[in-house]
């Protein structure tokens, strides 16, 4: 499907989502993913799904339907409701929030002390080291670690983001990595077009 298609469907899915359920047009933009289509003639239907959650609307036509349930899997708790009917202020609240968080992550001293060891991890990184772990496994390893010798960068860092869940630490300590790999890739790209062929 052409981008002009898939942004149109987005379109037509924001408002849906507003006027129905009150949504706000940029959490969908930029939570929900488009899947594809089901069915065939008048019963085609556009799946799109939330990246995080795995929640799904299904779009007919200009009517969108929350898909409840995924199976035996309830989805599309009142939490998750209200995240989506969030406000412009909510919003820009919490995009400041997660680049504090960024900010903090990528100055402190568990992730200087580690960043070359982390960013090994990533196919995309020139120190890549194909025998080790997936990054998720490698920094949970790390925070384990860490946590079992009472590490001071780790309780400092813990004490900051208000939280002592290794897996959510872990997932916090890679952002800065996937924001570097991320940057170089872009670069190496934008350095690859401007070169005559």
């Amino acid at each position: 499907m052409s981008n002009a298609k898939t942004h149109e469907l987005f379109d037509t899915l924001s408002a849906a989502c507003a006027r129905q359920f009150g949504f706000n047009p940029r959490r969908i933009a930029a939570a929900m993913r488009y899947v594809g289509k089901e069915g065939h003639g008048k019963d085609l239907v556009h799946v799109f799904r939330d990246a995080h959650t795995h929640s799904q609307i299904v779009l007919k036509g200009t009517l969108a339907t929350l898909r409840e349930k995924q199976g035996d899997k309830p989805h599309w708790t009142e939490a998750e409701k209200a995240h989506y009917k969030s406000s412009n202020a909510e919003i820009d609240a919490e995009i400041a929030a997660k680049q504090a968080e960024l900010e903090f992550t990528r100055n402190c001293r568990l992730y200087q002390d580690h960043r070359e060891q982390l960013l090994s991890h990533y196919t995309d990184w020139p120190g890549f080291q194909a025998d080790g772990p997936h990054p998720g496994e490698a920094a949970r390893t790390l925070i384990n670690t860490l946590a079992e010798a009472s590490d001071p960068r780790l309780a400092e860092f813990a004490e900051h983001m208000h939280s002592n869940d290794h897996e959510h630490l872990a997932h916090l300590l890679l952002a800065p990595c996937h924001v570097e790999v991320e940057a170089r890739k872009a670069a190496a790209a934008a350095a690859g077009q401007g070169n005559p062929a």
